[in-house]
């Protein structure tokens, strides 16, 4: 039995699964892999159920009925994790824009750095993006510029989507009352750990962006996270949070 499950949300992934996958699985720390996918249309699922012998005990498979969002994929991943027991969760993309060789990065972060969140961190050095169009870069950038100034989290990445939770932090925060889908997710979950006072830390690492596959970004999602920091600050003023 591992102590740490790797939670990767997948929708239209075909082109990228079995790599991901086999990547995460041959690291030299014996990870669990949960595939969260969302009925994908292109049959992701139907590869990993493919996998699943040959990494028997190990690469495990929740489908669900249709498209959700990212935020109820991974609220879905952590509830399925807590439940069986892992230590320290972690979320990943499907894409390669996370590195799997950085993910004992986190794992040491968390296990003997003494963080209760580890995040794969774009901006804590400078900015480390790879394959970005200029644009997007300082869309990401300045979100995070904006999400520290709202919210007052030290933080220099809160939309990254790479991190490790010990899994005593998902157990304090209310996953039914995890309001956000998409990228504004990833800011909630921060922000209700940073307000639960857990410790918080940033590991540098390098974000490529996917080669393979379509971004899931869209202007609603944008949107969500703009609208979403200012509630939630608001939220914790009047201690509704």
């Amino acid at each position: 039995m591992s102590d740490s499950i790797v939670i990767i949300p997948t929708y239209n992934e075909i082109e990228n699964i079995e790599s991901i996958i086999r990547a995460v699985l041959s690291q030299h720390k014996p990870f669990h892999l949960l595939i969260i996918d969302d009925n994908s249309p292109d049959h992701t699922a139907d590869k990993v159920i493919a996998l699943q012998e040959e990494f028997a005990g190990r690469l495990f498979l929740e489908k669900r009925a249709k498209k959700a969002g990212l935020g109820t994929a991974y609220v879905h991943g952590f509830k399925w994790a807590l439940e069986h027991k892992y230590d320290f969760i972690f979320e990943m993309d499907a894409d390669f824009s996370h590195n799997p060789n950085d993910l004992e990065k986190l794992y040491d972060a968390c296990h003997f750095g003494g963080a209760d969140l580890a995040i794969g961190s774009r901006y804590v050095k400078g900015v480390n993006v790879v394959n970005w169009p200029l644009s997007r870069v300082l869309m990401s950038y300045f979100a995070s510029v904006y999400v520290k100034f709202i919210t007052g989290m030290k933080i220099h990445d809160a939309t990254a989507g790479f991190v490790c939770y010990k899994r005593e932090v998902l157990e304090k925060i209310n996953l039914n009352k995890i309001k956000f889908v998409g990228y504004a997710f990833q800011i909630e979950m921060k922000y209700r750990t940073y307000c639960a006072k857990f410790a918080i830390k940033e590991v540098p690492i390098i974000f490529t962006d996917r080669t393979k596959g379509v971004s899931k970004m869209s202007n609603a999602i944008i949107k969500e996270a703009i609208l979403g920091v200012i509630t939630l600050r608001l939220k914790k003023l009047v201690n509704s949070l």
